[in-house]
């Protein structure tokens, strides 16, 4: 079904913030379908706007739409983000704090690549161990079984010992 221009604007600036209009109540209020409102959020997301269209608040929005919003910030000063984020319904110390997760997001890695490999070095030596005392364990298992056919042969060709001898 088409929808006309203006039932798409309308939508749309429901989606977005301040109002932040949950889709399933958009769909109810314009009788516009809920796959047709998704296209349409999804389309905005291409386009780069922060759209999460649901009821959750700002701190549990996916990390696509925070990115989205700190992309958005990221050059603005203090006045231009206080008016930014009045406008979007947020805190202007929600956004900073997104900001400055985003930027920390891959400071770790090294460290954490060393510690991976130094975990995989020791699971490596002690695979090894493992395998080494297994072939030991074999090994014996193997001899052991050896000689208990060698005594049974023993037994069928020469008897059994007697034990008073």
């Amino acid at each position: 079904m088409a929808y006309t221009r203006r039932v798409k604007e309308t939508a749309i600036r429901m989606m977005l913030p301040p109002e932040n209009v949950a889709l399933s109540k958009i769909s109810e209020t314009l009788g516009v379908a809920p796959a047709t409102l998704k296209k349409w959020r999804n389309e905005l997301r291409a386009n780069g706007y922060a759209a999460p269209a649901n009821e959750e608040p700002a701190d549990q929005w996916s990390s696509q739409d925070k990115f989205l919003i700190v992309v958005e910030t990221m050059n603005l000063n203090e006045v231009e983000l206080s008016e930014y984020c009045r406008k979007k319904g947020l805190y202007p110390e929600q956004v900073k704090q997104w900001q400055e997760n985003c930027m920390s997001a891959n400071g770790n890695i090294p460290s954490q690549v060393a510690e991976l490999v130094q975990q995989d070095k020791a699971l490596q030596k002690e695979l090894r161990q493992v395998r080494k005392e297994l072939q030991r364990k074999e090994s014996a298992l193997a001899e052991a079984a050896a000689l208990l056919i060698l005594r049974k042969k023993a037994e069928a060709i020469w008897g059994t010992p007697d034990e008073d001898e």
